[in-house]
């Protein structure tokens, strides 16, 4: 070992800041092993010296940032609030914006539907205007400032009479009264029957469609509300022609018809062919058996008028059948055959609704055809008897047993327990 390595040893191991060992004053300087111990101790020196240097500049750093820290004027609780209330406002202020524009997109929505709802009323009106140019009006100034519907209750009687033309000559063959209730949600079809013994104003009483013979639709709805009790003050007027085109336009109807129903089909068709000037034996039946029959317009009038199997009671249940079957069918028969229904039928109708009041009824339309139809006949089971008045054979009433039953019935105050021949 030179002299400078020796004093370059002295100082490591005094500036090292230890104790000298006593392998510091080993013999041999020039040892590999002791040179190799010397060089590892001093690079964990410089190593240590490092890491103690780098803590010391950190903790500077975080002295630093604390008196920074200090320096700062403090704020108060009052600005601490302050700004958590401007953070609130903002965030409600978003919230409002939000609001807003859904509540706008839902108000275009709603205007949107309203017009297309007003679109679809103007075309509406419009088509009951041309539908209802195609039929014969005739007020009734009597009734004319009556409403439409009381209590929940809209009644219409349809009357059939047999004339061949337009118009009230002929005699009431059927008549129905329409009701349809919002109270109870079913529309009702109440056969009168005409040998009904009642009351006329201004008249001797007399069977109940010798009231039409006398002062025609007036006279018999102002007879049928004397002697039972029932406002009715709109009518509908249909002659034979109307109710054959009628059945035709929705497509016929399917009833069940015995074989000996069948046969009077042919006898009522053979007049209806002759009246008309149709070839003899047009729409006859070949087959008498009965079963299931489709019947088109002819046969269903001519099915209609047969009084001679159940004498009025049948032949006005028959009448029921038929129109029960139509109305379900009209609303298809309205989409796949208008111009049938409007040809056909409403030319051959006379009524006293004004067009505004045909306008409501069609808007009426979704919600009554959901209603359940229940059919009657006036008198009830047990409420009348056969007599004999001035050589007339006709039904004596018990008037007020009667009264009761469309009372509870149409009106919905409370349950009949009179016995109908209903069907639903």
């Amino acid at each position: 070992m030179t002299e400078n390595d020796e004093d370059e040893e002295e100082l490591d191991v005094i500036g090292s800041g230890r104790r000298a060992r006593a392998d510091d004053y080993a013999e041999d300087w020039d040892d590999p092993a002791y040179r190799k111990r010397q060089v590892a101790r001093r690079e964990t020196t410089r190593k240590t010296s490092e890491n103690r240097n780098s803590g010391d500049r950190s903790n500077s750093n975080a002295d630093r940032r604390r008196q920074a820290a200090s320096d700062r004027p403090r704020r108060s609780r009052r600005e601490d609030y302050a700004d958590e209330y401007e953070d609130y406002e903002d965030h409600r202020e978003k919230n409002r914006s939000g609001r807003k524009k859904k509540k706008s997109g839902f108000k275009r929505f709603l205007i949107a539907v309203a017009l297309i709802l007003v679109f679809l009323a103007a075309g509406l009106y419009v088509l009951v205007g041309k539908v209802y140019a195609e039929m014969n009006y005739e007020e009734i100034e009597s009734v004319a400032s009556s409403p439409m519907k009381e209590e929940g209750v809209t009644n219409i009687l349809l009357i059939g009479n047999d004339s061949r033309e337009n118009g009230e000559d002929g005699r009431s063959d059927a008549m129905i009264l329409l009701s349809i209730s919002n109270k109870t949600k079913k529309i009702y079809m109440t056969s009168l029957l005409r040998d009904m013994y009642v009351e006329i104003p201004g008249h001797k009483d007399n069977r109940l469609n010798a009231a039409y013979s006398y002062g025609g639709a007036e006279l018999l709805m102002e007879t049928i509300e004397q002697n039972f009790d029932i406002h009715i003050s709109r009518y509908v007027l249909v002659n034979f022609e109307a109710f054959a085109n009628l059945v035709d336009a929705v497509g016929g109807v399917d009833l069940e018809l015995t074989g000996k129903e069948v046969e009077y089909v042919n006898g009522y068709l053979v007049e209806y062919n002759i009246l008309l000037g149709r070839p003899e034996g047009t729409d006859y039946f070949d087959d008498l058996s009965g079963g299931m029959v489709h019947l088109n317009g002819p046969q269903a009038l001519a099915y209609c008028r047969n009084r001679y199997i159940g004498t009025d009671f049948g032949r006005t249940e028959r009448q029921r059948k038929v129109l029960t079957e139509v109305i379900h069918k009209l609303p298809k028969g309205v989409l796949t055959n208008p111009k049938g229904l409007i040809d056909g039928l409403m030319p051959n109708l006379t009524t006293n609704l004004t067009q505004a009041e045909c306008y409501r009824l069609s808007l009426m339309a979704p919600k009554i055809l959901t209603y359940d139809i229940i059919q009657n006949s006036i008198p009830i089971e047990g409420t009348y008897k056969d007599a004999t008045h001035r050589k007339m054979s006709v039904l004596e009433v018990d008037f007020e047993a009667n009264k009761k039953f469309l009372q509870e019935n149409l009106y919905g105050t409370g349950d009949s327990t009179a016995t109908a021949a209903s069907e639903n």
